[in-house]
């Protein structure tokens, strides 16, 4: 991959307004001295696949154990643990309403917006057929769907960039234990909703299940926070979850009510959750995340269904509605699994294809379109040329069908078809991706005709991959489904014409979905909870062992070639993400060989001027920090007692708890859990906190607030048991030891992270502040 000289991020901002901070201890690299590398390295460096960003900090999901947490869980009895659990539920609930209602929203304002566009454009487009001039149409077409992604863009790139894109790259690390900045705000949401409402009626080739994802995910991080920091808004309610472990865990929820909002799919929102979003599960989880699931599904269904006038139908199976499948239709035989198998190995192929392409396209973006006036510049662009090639292609295209009484299109187009036709072309082209994915699983055989599926799916495709990357809110679920619900419904005409078979040209909707299925999971690499979604979402289960058939095949297949699409994105953004085992070979290395060193410590009883001093030490900005017995001999490293983390001596530090404090005759309030709890997540920064010249010469005890039982790895300790035990129990620092139980070093998460499988076996990446 060719070098970019230019800074990466997902905000497309070099700044993170102080929250960035790296989450390294010690030496980034066992090898190196992290200040060095410090001093050493440029204002931008150029960006490769063999760097890791510095940027990124690690989520605290262990608990710290410390004599705070004891005395509060022994001052509970069984029935506030009971209230508790019912505030989860009820959390979960919660999550599940409001991400239903934003749905509603959604789809209530894309309808009409892209109702008010297609129907200005087609009322042009027949005014001017029979008179000439319908270069004005193409034109109003263009300005329309331009001006309705310009003000999606501008919103994305100069308020809130981290809310371009699907955002489950961003979910799928934040769940991972990687905090990306300002990506479950309330902003981010505003702007999310936003945007997608502009993308999908600006005519782009997206989807709305990405962003319903994301935005599932913010609602959670607020709705379980029971404040919103951003409105600098306190309910007092739901403290006791003010803390890493909880907020992982409605996330989950929130992503799955996302999923189910968006497809109607609640068992598939948990499963997706579970398999693509999720690193750390338990049984309990899985029970409120499907209720949250449907809840949300509940929710989205009953509101569309009073919009709609139909306050007794909750039919509607969620946002993206394919319509249900009737038994009949989907009938298939044995002879049949070996074309299905054949079409997922050519899903597999396409996805791959779709995702090489589209990676060599966002380096370029990387490279030369980083300002955000361009990146508004480019997607008005793509806007113009989308509605330019559809246009065209309707123009040129003479596939002329019959229009029936009981015809199903939206906004059926004459064009140069005769009297009682519509232009076929147009059916998939002239109407919002979802519509037409709906057309191509149901219209009856007969719609279309080869040349235009075939022409449709190149040019979508083309489209597509030139789309995902924007800067707008977009996903890739439908555009990918509609792709391949194309070149799978021709595939199943073509074979139909070579078998000679009456059963294959009977149903080529089956062949659509199968190709939707294959596209998709060629793309983005799911299997299990795909297929659950695409069951719930046509409403039958008489595919679900062909559709997961083709959905591992097209995962082998294109796993041969590339990785899917999200692990594409997160790795061009150098995100520290850890899969589930640690690479293969790699036992040879040991705790000593990758950890971070020498380790920054401090003693049970620290001075508060030398506390002050290493946190406002910017060359390091470390976030954890071993507590050691004091030692007399200098340099001999001191043993372990303990780990306090930064943001709990800022905490003490904003409090002034000092020793000659305490002693004095002045009333000291003790400091409770909810002290720390009420400074999460936005802790201050050390900067904003004044320490006197007097205070630095008082000393801090950190015995109460600590953890005194830290995970701890011998320095022999092979890479794969460390990785085991670091990604396991969801670790931010994990302290390697010596024979006598001294510091040594620390295990972060990018000491894990820079060894991965290469071409030619076990690699290393660099370490860089991007």
């Amino acid at each position: 991959m060719a070098n970019i000289a230019k800074k990466v991020s997902w905000s497309g901002r070099g700044d993170d307004r102080g929250e960035s901070t790296p989450l390294l201890n010690g030496t980034e690299d066992g090898k190196y001295n992290r200040q060095d590398i410090v001093r050493s390295r440029p204002k931008e460096i150029p960006h490769n696949e063999k760097l890791l960003s510095l940027k990124f900090e690690s989520l605290d999901y262990d608990n710290s154990e410390n004599q705070l947490f004891l005395e509060e869980e022994r001052r509970m009895s069984h029935m506030s643990f009971r209230c508790l659990e019912i505030n989860r539920w009820v959390i979960c609930g919660l999550i599940g309403f409001f991400t239903g209602l934003i749905a509603c929203m959604i789809d209530i304002a894309v309808e009409r917006l892209a109702g008010y566009k297609y129907f200005a454009v087609k009322q042009n487009i027949e005014k001017f057929t029979e008179f000439g001039g319908l270069s004005i149409s193409l034109i109003l077409w263009a300005v329309l769907n331009s001006a309705f992604v310009m003000v999606g863009a501008i919103a994305v790139a100069f308020i809130e960039p981290i809310a371009a894109g699907s955002g489950i790259p961003q979910i799928k690390c934040y769940l991972n234990g990687v905090k990306i900045p300002r990506v479950v705000r309330l902003k981010t949401l505003v702007v999310k909703v936003f945007g997608v409402i502009c993308s999908v009626a600006g005519g782009l080739a997206v989807g709305k299940e990405g962003p319903m994802i994301h935005s599932g995910a913010v609602v959670a991080a607020g709705v379980s926070q029971g404040r919103s920091t951003s409105l600098k808004k306190d309910f007092k309610m739901f403290e006791y979850f003010r803390r890493d472990t909880e907020k992982r865990d409605f996330v989950s929820a929130g992503a799955a009510a996302g999923v189910s909002a968006a497809f109607g799919a609640p068992v598939g929102g948990v499963l997706f959750s579970l398999e693509e979003g999720a690193s750390f599960w338990n049984q309990m989880l899985t029970w409120r995340i499907f209720f949250a699931s449907m809840v949300s599904s509940f929710t989205l269904n009953f509101f569309l269904s009073i919009y709609h006038e139909k306050p007794g139908d909750l039919s509607s199976p969620g946002l993206i509605n394919f319509g249900r499948f009737d038994t009949d239709s989907l009938q298939y035989n044995l002879y049949e699994i070996p074309l299905f198998i054949i079409m997922g190995a050519l899903g597999g192929i396409l996805g791959a294809l779709f995702n090489l392409l589209n990676n060599w396209l966002t380096i370029f973006r990387i490279r030369y379109i980083h300002r955000p006036c361009l990146q508004v510049m480019e997607a008005m662009l793509v806007a113009a040329v989308t509605a330019t090639v559809s246009f065209a292609m309707i123009y040129f295209s003479n596939d002329c069908k019959p229009l029936g009484q009981d015809h199903t299109e939206e906004y059926p187009l004459q064009l140069f078809c005769a009297d009682g036709e519509y232009n076929s072309m147009a059916t998939a082209f002239f109407n919002t991706p979802e519509r037409s994915v709906r057309s191509l699983f149901h219209n009856p055989p007969g719609t279309y005709n080869p040349v235009t599926l075939g022409v449709f799916a190149l040019a979508y495709f083309l489209l597509a991959v030139w789309t995902y990357g924007l800067t707008v809110s977009a996903g890739v679920f439908i555009p990918s489904l509609l792709i391949g619900a194309a070149w799978g419904r021709l595939f199943g005409i073509l074979m139909s014409v070579i078998a000679r078979s009456s059963s294959i040209s009977a149903n080529p909707g089956k062949y659509a979905l199968i190709g939707a299925a294959a596209q998709l999971g060629g793309i983005v690499r799911m299997t299990l909870s795909l297929t659950v979604i695409l069951v719930e979402a046509t409403g039958n289960v008489t595919y679900g062992f062909p559709i997961m058939l083709v959905l591992m095949t097209a995962k082998i297949v294109g796993d041969y070639f590339v990785e899917g699409l999200y692990d594409i994105h997160i790795k061009l953004q150098s995100v520290p993400f850890l899969h589930w085992e640690a690479p293969a070979t790699s036992h040879w290395l040991t705790a000593r060989e990758v950890m971070s060193s020498p380790v920054t410590c401090f003693n049970r009883v620290e001075k508060v001027g030398t506390i002050v001093d290493v946190l406002s030490n910017t060359s390091t900005n470390h976030n954890g920090f071993p507590v050691v017995t004091h030692t007399t001999v200098h340099d001999e490293p001191g043993k372990i007692c303990g780990l306090i983390l930064r943001s709990q001596l800022i905490v003490l530090l904003k409090h002034k708890v000092f020793v000659e404090r305490a002693s004095s005759r002045l009333i000291q309030r003790k400091l409770q859990l909810k002290d720390f709890r009420d400074a999460y997540p936005r802790f201050p920064p050390i900067q904003s906190i004044h320490v006197s010249q007097d205070e630095r010469e008082c000393m801090m005890d950190l015995t109460e607030f600590m953890n005194p039982t830290p995970y701890t790895v011998p320095q022999e300790t092979s890479l794969p048991r460390v990785f085991k035990l670091f990604r396991a129990l969801g670790l931010r620092h994990l302290v390697v030891v010596d024979n006598e139980n001294r510091v040594v070093g620390l295990v972060t998460r990018k000491d894990l992270a820079r060894y991965h499988m290469g071409k030619d076996g076990l690699e290393e990446l660099h370490l860089a502040q991007m």
